[in-house]
């Protein structure tokens, strides 16, 4: 095979970032493709052999079952080649792989009777949609869900660390009551962890069912036998949920849902990118210098938050693939067309760039350093933000116009302690309910931030 030198390549994932997405490339490549089209055909033909109905199928031996199962387990890229060549003179891919697989077992007497039954009573849909199937079940299990999930973990332990770190809230970018750094974060956390929950319960659907969906040639050959049974057992076995009711070809609501949930974890992410960018920003947290890195090529002194930015333009690639194909392979003209066919090939890009987001993430967090000292300043210079606890503790001991008297006095102004305690001191209200008030502080305003981060984080790290 043809070795292609990543600064040659056209996409960013196989170029600039094919150090990140190599381990997706078993999966989505045109190999990987072709490596699930031949697993598919010959657990079919298992799968046939070991139904007792059809007899011009005799059970396999233990020898011929190791050799099948040795072809799938040793398939390798000069195997994919192969059927690459075999395609060339069939112009049909699915077919080369049935006649790839027919040319490997011709060798063995007992397999080589069989071969008329290499797929059988299959239309190349039954073989694609599964194929497509056990991509996206794989890139979620061995991929998508480890790096959700460390980002998680990650995000968890900035939470935790900083769940009691007081900081004023920015509510249309102003100043506002006061939170905890930790229950920000802990916000996205608890985000991130439903839309995880969800990607890992989206059903992945696969259908086995023929030319248009009714079996028909199946019961044809062999119309005592229960084909809808068959074919439900035979999807499942591949750890596939199956779908019953289909034209030609597997409806792909389930890939939009899938990619829906990917959309939605994705945008959580890219919101959590921006609002730490800002942190950065306003020095709320530092970044950690690392040796040799250079941040502007004119600017010494900078480190520039590169890798939440980095980050936020793959995600909005994924997305925009997602939306697209979402919106494309739910839609087949009749029983069925080809227009899915190109598109379907592009179900990795989305992935990978996801991927390339995620690490970049991380990588971010990673570096992050809190600021305490200039959190700290900004909250004792923000005494304005107690204008809510004010207001609300007059109104409950009846103080007239308590919301009217705290805005003129805060509104636009700079306020200070003095100023407050001046306040509290000419008010009408008891001993006890002013020594509650004075004893108030920005840094003290925080309601249970501490306490929801804590209960989120726990729950995080328990599932």
């Amino acid at each position: 095979m043809t070795e292609l030198h990543t600064l040659l390549a056209i996409s960013p994932v196989d170029g600039r970032y094919a150090n990140k997405t190599d381990s997706l490339r078993s999966v989505f490549s045109e190999f990987g493709l072709i490596r699930y089209r031949a697993l598919i055909e010959v657990k079919w033909l298992q799968t046939l052999a070991a139904n007792k109905q059809i007899t011009e199928v005799p059970a396999f031996s233990d020898a011929a079952n190791q050799q099948l199962n040795q072809l799938i387990e040793t398939f390798s890229p000069e195997d994919a080649a192969r059927i690459k060549e075999i395609e060339l003179t069939t112009n049909h891919d699915v077919k080369a792989v049935e006649y790839f697989l027919a040319e490997k077992i011709t060798s063995n007497d007992e397999l080589a009777a069989v071969s008329p039954f290499l797929h059988f009573a299959c239309t190349s849909e039954d073989i694609n949609n599964l194929s497509h199937g056990l991509m996206l079940k794989e890139a979620r299990e061995t991929h998508l869900v480890p790096v959700f999930s460390t980002l998680l973990t990650t995000l968890c332990d900035l939470a935790e660390q900083n769940a009691d770190l007081a900081m004023l809230a920015r509510t249309h970018g102003q100043t506002a009551s006061p939170t905890t750094l930790g229950k920000e974060i802990a916000i996205f956390v608890y985000r991130l962890q439903r839309q995880i929950e969800q990607l890992s319960n989206t059903p992945v659907l696969g259908k086995f069912n023929g030319a248009v969906g009714n079996f028909n040639a199946h019961l044809c050959a062999y119309p005592e036998l229960d084909w809808m049974s068959i074919s439900k057992s035979f999807v499942e076995s591949l750890g596939l949920s199956w779908n019953p009711h289909t034209t030609q070809i597997e409806s792909h609501d389930y890939i939009a849902e899938y990619f829906h949930c990917l959309n939605r974890l994705n945008i959580v992410l890219l919101d959590m990118c921006r609002d730490i960018w800002s942190y950065i920003s306003i020095a709320y947290f530092k970044q950690k210098a690392v040796a040799g890195e250079i941040g502007s090529s004119t600017m010494p002194h900078k480190i520039n938050p590169i890798d939440f930015e980095n980050a936020e333009g793959n995600l909005g690639i994924a997305n925009a693939l997602f939306s697209h194909l979402s919106d494309k392979l739910m839609i087949s003209r009749w029983q069925r067309d080809l227009s899915d066919s190109t598109a379907l090939r592009n179900l990795g890009v989305g992935v990978a760039h996801t991927l390339i987001a995620c690490e970049s993430c991380l990588k971010g967090l990673r570096k992050l350093e809190v600021n305490e000292g200039k959190i700290q300043s900004d909250l004792d210079a923000a005494w304005e933000v107690l204008a809510e606890p004010l207001q609300t503790i007059m109104r409950r001991h009846g103080i007239e116009n308590a919301y009217e008297k705290l805005k003129d006095l805060t509104r636009g102004e700079t306020i200070d302690k003095a100023k407050l305690v001046a306040f509290i001191d000419s008010l009408e209200l008891d001993e006890t309910s002013k020594e509650q008030l004075l004893d108030l502080s920005p840094a003290s305003y925080t309601g249970n931030a501490a306490e929801q981060t804590r209960s989120i984080v726990s729950k995080a790290r328990s599932l």
